[in-house]
């Protein structure tokens, strides 16, 4: 029995619980802060820009959102800081980036029948987002190398 306490141990998934909770809180607080930076930048942007029929701040936060996580990614695989994902990525990043935003603004500019804007909007948001992203990689990796 004693050779199988270790496998059947019951309070197993109950020492989990405070680390779960922990990492939660971290995804959440990330999330809070990220939100709250996307919110900033889009007051930020309006204030520099005015306010413009084309969804800039979304654009911005999308493309400097992917960079960001493209650094990340190799600065924590090199640093061994891969357990700050869930914070930084989840949280922080997940909070910063804005694909439903996206999508909405999307469909906003095709209900307002600028289905140009809306098909340059798409294509500018996908490409330059995963370019940065490919940046973000490539800055990090001469860094990190």
């Amino acid at each position: 029995m004693g050779a199988l306490r270790g496998k059947l141990d019951i309070l197993a998934p109950t020492r989990d619980r405070p680390q779960m909770f922990s990492t939660l809180s971290l995804v959440a607080v990330g999330g809070a802060i990220g939100a709250t930076c996307r919110y900033l930048a889009g007051l930020g942007l309006i204030r520099l820009l005015g306010h413009h029929p084309f969804p800039v701040a979304v654009l911005s936060v999308n493309i400097i959102g992917s960079f960001l996580m493209g650094m990340f990614v190799v600065a924590a695989a090199h640093r061994g800081l891969t357990y700050l994902s869930p914070f930084v990525m989840t949280g922080v990043l997940g909070g910063f980036t804005t694909f439903s935003a996206f999508s909405l603004e999307t469909v906003t500019l095709i209900e307002r029948g600028a289905l140009g804007q809306a098909a340059l909007y798409v294509v500018l948001s996908v490409c330059l987002s995963v370019g940065g992203l490919m940046l973000g990689l490539m800055a990090a990796r001469g860094i990190f190398a």
